[in-house]
């Protein structure tokens, strides 16, 4: 067993396992026509994760009164690389939903992995400061994560959330929040995926500690959810 900050990490299988949660590809979601009264939200799932994982944010979304034409859902191919595949994927799809909705800009909430491909599109791409208002991790590898060891042999995207890697080197270059661009993380200090739990913080964010809750568990909390939803109004 090896041991981080004074606790007891889960042994690296079940570790392997909980990155390998089997999921298939999916296609993004396609945005349906609608004039949005708000700044439309654009989830971006985890590694080897699906858009399915947003129910309980969407419908806390949907109670606050956000339409569905005001909520979407990017689904991608999680294996593939950050800065050549899924951050221009994650462009277009962005300029779809403004189009589609009237909107000049978007709110864009992360979890794990999906952190590194919006970080990626906001810092690098021509239009990405300008795109999007509101940018949310939830327990994002932000300055890498040693799990990510595990697969980084045979996955791209494993490689780019290890620490010192390519990817974290390029995002950790300059400013870590640029642009006209609000951002915010929240962090576990419980988390068995994210090795350190100081990885998901950034300088110029709103840094938020979600107390002892693990990896995935940030999707459904009920404070986490508050936050992130008062953070958007914000």
């Amino acid at each position: 067993m090896l041991r981080f900050r004074g606790r007891t990490a889960v042994p690296l299988l079940a570790v392997v396992a909980s990155l390998l949660l089997s999921a298939a590809p999916v296609r993004a979601e396609a945005p349906g026509p609608a004039a949005s009264a708000r700044v439309p939200v654009v989830f971006v799932h985890g590694y080897n994760a699906d858009p399915g994982v947003w129910g309980g944010l969407r419908a806390d979304l949907r109670a606050d009164g956000y339409a569905d034409t005001e909520l979407f859902s990017f689904g991608y191919d999680t294996h593939r690389s950050v800065n050549e595949v899924l951050s221009g994927e994650l462009a277009a799809y962005v300029e779809g939903v403004k189009r589609q909705t009237g909107a000049s800009r978007v709110d864009l909430v992360a979890h794990s992995f999906g952190s590194l491909v919006t970080r990626w599109y906001v810092k690098f791409d021509a239009a990405g400061r300008t795109s999007v208002a509101h940018w949310v991790s939830l327990a994002g590898p932000n300055h890498g994560t040693g799990t990510a060891w595990a697969c980084a042999l045979w996955d791209q995207a494993c490689r780019d959330m290890t620490p010192n890697s390519y990817v974290q080197k390029k995002l950790a270059e300059g400013d870590e929040t640029p642009g006209d661009v609000r951002y915010a993380t929240w962090w576990s200090n419980c988390d068995e995926v994210i090795n350190p739990d100081g990885s998901v913080p950034l300088a110029g964010a709103v840094n938020n500690g979600a107390g002892c809750l693990d990896h995935n568990a940030l999707l459904g909390d009920d404070a986490v959810s508050a936050g992130v939803r008062a953070f958007l109004r914000s």
